[in-house]
């Protein structure tokens, strides 16, 4: 009778503590949901006011894409990491694959006065860049050629090192994108929140480069979003 009450016991806290592990998973899956449509939001922005947007060419010509919405500077300043944000790469059909999570952190971030946060996009603009994000960290401008990207209707007024650079990065307060030099930040991806996104660890190289990884529903409308502002002329 003893060891059956025992086994009972066994068997109830088995069943409560299902549901609570589920529930914590739900509440991981939401963190990043919520992150991808903020991410979204932020790139459809990008290129919604062309002359005060990112130049649809430089999208057009990148190999990945990545959105960082509201990076605190607090957490720059103070925690060292900022920003959680999100990439997709570009597949061998020319559209964007499955997204990956990453973290910016480093001192600033060319914050201006009275900007408490801002959303932030990179473009890697060769495969030399895409190699950068697999690596477990690297630091941006050290490890990575770098440069501000510029804004307006089109890419002529780039700079040679803007054309040259593997990364272009761009800033957004108050409605305005501006190129933000990222210089001394540190990019590494975000294990745990890809662990929790898809359900079990998997790394950004199959994830951005093998594009082994399903792409889920709810990540669906970032993809396609992302393949839209950057669809090449066939």
């Amino acid at each position: 009778m003893r060891t059956l009450r025992k086994l009972s016991a066994i068997l109830l806290t088995g069943l409560l503590t299902v549901p609570a592990l589920a529930a914590a998973k739900t509440d991981a899956d939401d963190k990043e949901i919520k992150k991808l449509v903020a991410a979204e939001k932020a790139l459809r922005e990008a290129v919604a006011a062309p002359d005060k947007g990112i130049p649809n060419e430089l999208f057009q010509r990148a190999e990945c894409i990545g959105v960082f919405p509201d990076a605190k500077k607090v957490a720059f300043v103070v925690g060292g990491e900022g920003g959680r944000g999100v990439f997709t790469c570009r597949q061998k059909d020319g559209t964007m694959g499955s997204p990956a999570f990453f973290t910016i952190g480093g001192p600033s971030i060319g914050w201006q006065a009275g900007i408490e946060e801002a959303d932030t996009i990179l473009l890697i603009m060769n495969t030399q860049g895409v190699q950068k994000l697999l690596q477990d960290k690297f630091t941006i401008g050290a490890e990575a050629s770098a440069a501000a990207g510029p804004v307006g209707r089109d890419a002529k007024a780039a700079t040679d090192a803007q054309l040259n650079a593997q990364i272009l990065s761009w800033s957004r307060s108050r409605g305005l994108f501006a190129g933000a030099s990222l210089e001394g930040i540190v990019m590494k991806p975000n294990s745990d929140a890809n662990a929790d996104f898809y359900g079990r660890p998997v790394d950004a190289k199959a994830i951005l480069v093998d594009h082994s990884v399903e792409c889920p529903s709810s990540a669906r409308s970032f993809v396609k979003t992302a393949t839209q502002v950057s669809r090449r002329a066939s």
